[in-house]
């Protein structure tokens, strides 16, 4: 089973950036679609953006223009920078990747254990 490690969440002040960083670990040949996900408490998880092996992205509407997402399909690797961040974009953000080919066979999904993005002054 391919497993999702992530890092770079934690507090920063209204305005401020931090970028996100996901790592598939395993023996992987390739993966469909990467992305991050969302969810503030009391709150649905919500999809904050997504990229295919090819780089076509797309964005939650409310973080168009703020956040990039990109990847490293040698490394296995997502990220996502979050620049003029607001206290609205509190949440814990989870690693989610779609379409796993590895040696261990076909993974239709794999999703991270979640880091906290906190945004207040």
């Amino acid at each position: 089973q391919v497993q999702l490690v992530e890092s770079g969440g934690g507090l920063v002040q209204p305005g401020g950036s931090l970028r996100l960083s996901c790592a598939a670990s395993g023996s992987i040949y390739s993966i469909n679609a990467m992305g991050w996900y969302r969810q503030a408490p009391g709150k649905q998880r919500e999809l904050v953006a997504a990229i295919t092996g090819g780089g076509s992205a797309n964005y939650l509407d409310s973080v168009k223009g703020r956040f990039t997402i990109s990847r490293d399909n040698a490394k296995n690797t997502v990220y996502l920078q979050m620049n003029s961040l607001k206290p609205e974009d509190t949440a814990v953000y989870y690693c989610n990747a779609k379409g796993i080919y590895g040696r261990s066979g076909y993974q239709s999904e794999s999703w991270g254990q979640g880091t906290q993005v906190t945004v207040s002054p």
